[in-house]
Order: C-alpha cells, then structure tokens, then sequence
C-alpha cells in the first residue's frame, strides 16, 4: 500500500498511541492492515464510519421497494457483511459504501476535521471562464479518493489465492466495484461558483470544486445496479471478462458480479435478515418493485392513513415562514 503523506498530524503520547492501537484493533469489521492504518490516522475514522452509513442507508432508500433492500444480516458490518458473495448485490454494497467514504473523507478536509489534509488543491479547469476566479476551499475528492482506495482495498490485498479460483474471482470483483464507487463521486463532482460585486453583480465570480447531493450518486449506482455484468475468468483464470455483450472488456464504472443473486423469496423463509412481510409496496413501480415481486405472491393488505404536513405557508416579514399543517389520507399497502 502506499502510504500518505503526513502533514501537521498531532504527536500522541506514548500513553495516547497505545490506547489508539488498543481500540483500532478491537473495531469489529476492520482487518489486520485496516487496523493499522486506523492507529496511523485514527481520527480519519469517524468520517469513514460516517460515509458507511450514509452508502447504506441511501442504498437502502433506493432500494426500498425491492426484495433486498440493502439488508444486512447478522448485524455485520458493512464491508465484511458482503466479502464472500460477489453478487449483484455484493456489487452495489460495495460501490455505494465506497463512495460514501469518498464523500465524508472529502467534506471532512474541507471543514478542517482531518489533521493530514484540507481543501482541495484541484487545477484550474481548462473550460473555466478566464475572468473567474479559481480558489476558495472546494472538497477535497483527490485525497479522499487516495485515502479509502488505500484503506478500503487493503482488506482484499491481504491474502493470495490460486488463479481461476472462487476466492481469487472475489477479490477481483471487490477491487472493481469498490473503484466503480469511488470513481462515481469523483466523476459527478461539478464546479461551483459565487457571485461578488455590487449589489449582487456578479461582476466577479470565484469557482471551487463540490461534491455531487449523494442521493444523485445513489441513482447513479442504482442504474448501474440495474445494468450490471457477470463476469467469468479468462482461460489462464488471472483476468475477469463479461459471459456476455458486444464488449467484452471490463468498463471501470460499470459494476460486476461472479455468482447468480440468491432467490431472496425463498431466503426470507429462513433467515430474518431478509423478510419482506411487513414491509411497505407500490402498485404503480417499475416490474421490479411491485406489490406482487416485493412480497413474494404472498399478497399484501390495503389501509388508509393519515398524513400530517406543513402547508400554505407564508413569509412573514421578517425572517419567519408561518405554516398551516393539513392532513391528507393515503393507501398504504403492506406485504402479508
């Protein structure tokens, strides 16, 4: 791996150190070398705990209405709960949560959180107005790129298996969709720009690099969940390729899968982790995340609820919004 530069990181006690290593090594989820990474840059972990979530939990928005819904079972955590499937599923575990590292290591540069970094140091770009401004304290993408491909990816380095093997074709599928993630925050991120001058001008502007809303990222990997490839080895077993399509080569942002997703249907018999009774569906959703897919040809129960929410709202001078909150009635149907 290689190793980041350190820049005004803060000197630990020797008392200090050796607490740090003690609970780096005792996080459940981290390898070896992850944990050692952590006492090195330990207070870049809350931001990495932080852009987890946020992966999982827009994973679970967007998949709301479909079998697997992001589940995650035996409370496991995020990277390891998934480590062993290389499906469809696996892919976008991987890639989501991957850029939802990229996303909370870049802001957290950004607002002076991490010691070894700060805003970003991007070049000038070249379609950029010549009379704007090119400055401020954009997010920091190209280091947070750099930190979670070393952090993340040196789980799946610390073990060697033979060619053409189950365990080797896992790790090569992680690595791809773990980079897929990453490279889709990094590819959406746009450039911002503020205006300056009197009375609102504009006659000046400043520009710096933004990260993208990461629901924007969610519907991206949600497509490309939707679009991904399976894939086989060569006839050496050392390269991955697509079973099928006019391209055979790999694409870097497109997500990929060795094995056949589970019947989840029949999952949900067996294990909690992935029951769909009780859970919200549509009727009027894409073939996918029907009632009728959702919860299994179980069938499902119709009700009406109450929704409570602010409207006709109007601005009071000055510096309030004064709402009315009405109630509107809406089916709900929920899987038997």
């Amino acid at each position: 791996m290689e190793v980041l530069p350190w820049k005004n990181q803060s000197p630990h006690s020797e008392k200090d150190s050796l607490e740090i290593k003690r609970i780096c090594l005792r996080l459940s989820g981290y390898s070896k070398d992850q944990a050692l990474i952590c006492t090195k840059y330990y207070d870049h972990m809350p931001a990495v705990s932080i852009g987890a979530r946020i992966g999982i939990e827009e994973c679970q928005r967007q998949l709301k209405y479909r079998q697997w819904n992001c589940s995650i079972p035996h409370n496991s955590d995020v990277y390891g709960g998934f480590t062993y499937y290389s499906t469809k599923e696996a892919a976008f575990a991987h890639a989501i949560s991957n850029a939802g590292v990229v996303h909370a290591i870049a802001r957290s540069c950004k607002e002076g959180k991490l010691s070894t970094c700060g805003c970003s140091d991007e070049n000038r770009p070249e379609d950029l107005h010549r009379d704007w401004l090119w400055g401020g304290c954009g997010d920091n993408l190209k280091y947070a790129y750099w930190f979670a491909k070393n952090f993340i990816d040196i789980r799946e380095k610390e073990s060697s298996f033979p060619r053409g093997s189950n365990d080797l074709a896992n790790i090569m599928v992680n690595l791809h969709n773990n980079n897929a993630g990453r490279m889709a925050v990094y590819k959406m991120s746009s450039v911002a720009c503020k205006c300056h001058g009197v009375s609102g001008s504009c006659s000046l502007r400043s520009c710096w690099k933004q990260l993208p809303p990461f629901i924007q990222i969610g519907h991206h990997m949600t497509q490309k969940y939707d679009m991904a490839k399976q894939v086989r080895f060569n006839r050496k077993g050392t390269h991955l390729r697509k079973i099928s399509g006019h391209r055979k080569k790999l694409q870097p942002d497109e997500l990929i899968y060795y094995k056949n997703s589970p019947d989840y249907c029949e999952l949900s018999r067996v294990h909690s982790g992935f029951i769909t009774s009780g859970r919200e569906c549509k009727l009027d959703r894409k073939k996918s995340e029907r009632c009728e897919g959702l919860c299994c040809n179980r069938r499902y129960r119709t009700f009406t609820r109450e929704v409570h929410e602010k409207c006709h709202c109007k601005f009071i001078w000055c510096c309030k919004i004064k709402c009315q909150v009405c109630i509107r009635l809406e089916q709900v149907h929920v899987c038997n």
